[in-house]
């Protein structure tokens, strides 16, 4: 336990004692050059300590909601995190330098930079990074950087899998890919309701993705409670997950785990109406060749104006819900792992 604290401390000061000599990098990086990771104090003294950390993903600040409002999203959503006890780190590349934390002058020029913050998937961040760019990191990317310096709980809204028509069109997220080769554990209100649910979670079964869902049998549908999907385990308390979460990491399967939490249900009740929304929306996106990494957004997008906004709050809510809980989850997980030092130190 302490050689593997010292290991982290060390992995974490190298890439503070690179950062700080970072000089905002223009056009490409020269061969050779190591890249600089620059990791927020807070956030490398917290997993020093083995304290409790929650990774935040970055493009719902970016392309989720226009600004002001994503920026006060983004503030309100690392409140909650440090409300339960953990610290939040909200993870972004800027000027061509993954950012694992962000400082309040780091969150409002990503949030001012809105969608000219390049869409980051994990397959991006090389290109982000030799290019000196801004990139808004998506749930695989902010997966790949959080695991690097050792946060083992990340916060979402939903993660990307299989879009509908998927199986002729083989549009399927790398977030689901991600997780099967990332050892990180992702609180989430499901998938976005826009996809196909079913194929969605058989894909995530063949990357060996292990899904539970908290306080529910079900796996939950984002804008709903309830997408009518069965999941192998159900969690009720943060202390279950944590559990799972620390018997994955020692098992080193190199795997993640999914976590669903239905969203609130005072905002459920809208689900329906956001479903039908959901289905003409993709009609139009069919009608006007919208597809790739386009269809998301545009889907988000065209579905929070047919609904008037509702689907906008009702997003806005299962991400303070899920930020709730997975800070609660980090909590235990740090909780467990002080127990069992402690109990080594004792035999």
């Amino acid at each position: 336990m302490a050689s593997s604290a010292a290991l982290r401390i060390t992995n974490l000061r190298r890439h503070l004692d690179s950062a700080d000599t970072v000089n905002k990098p223009t056009g490409v990086n020269p061969a050779g050059a190591s890249i600089n990771v620059k990791v927020a104090s807070e956030v490398s003294e917290a997993l020093s300590l083995g304290r409790a950390v929650v990774a935040l993903e970055s493009t719902i600040i970016s392309h989720g909601m226009p600004y002001p409002q994503n920026l006060r999203t983004a503030k309100e959503v690392e409140s909650i995190v440090r409300e339960n006890g953990a610290v939040p780190a909200t993870i972004a590349i800027l000027d061509g330098v993954p950012c694992i934390g962000l400082s309040a002058e780091e969150l409002e020029r990503l949030a001012t930079l809105g969608t000219k913050a390049q869409k980051t998937a994990r397959r991006d961040i090389a290109y982000v990074v030799a290019r000196g760019g801004n990139g808004a990191t998506t749930v695989s990317a902010t997966m790949f950087l959080a695991s690097k310096v050792g946060i083992n709980v990340f916060v979402t809204g939903g993660i990307g899998g299989v879009h509908r028509h998927g199986e002729s069109t083989m549009d399927i997220s790398s977030d689901i890919t991600a997780l099967g080769r990332t050892p990180i554990a992702v609180i989430c209100a499901g998938v976005k309701s826009i996809l196909d649910i079913p194929r969605t979670l058989e894909y995530l079964e063949t990357q060996g993705v292990f899904v539970a869902a908290y306080k529910t049998n079900e796996f939950p549908a984002f804008f709903t409670a309830s997408s009518g999907c069965k999941v192998p385990c159900r969690v009720d308390t943060p202390e279950d997950c944590a559990s799972l979460i620390e018997a994955n990491i020692k098992l080193k399967l190199e795997s993640g785990i999914l976590i669903g939490v239905p969203i609130p249900q005072e905002h459920s009740a809208t689900g329906h109406v956001i479903e039908s929304a959901i289905n003409q929306a993709l009609n139009e996106a069919r009608e006007k060749n919208i597809s790739g990494n386009a269809q998301t957004p545009f889907l988000l997008a065209r579905v929070n104006e047919l609904t008037g906004g509702a689907s906008l709050a009702s997003n806005i809510a299962l991400v303070k819900n899920n930020a709730c809980i997975g800070a609660k989850v980090a909590v235990a997980l740090a909780q467990l792992r002080e127990n069992s030092k402690r109990k080594q130190e004792m035999e």
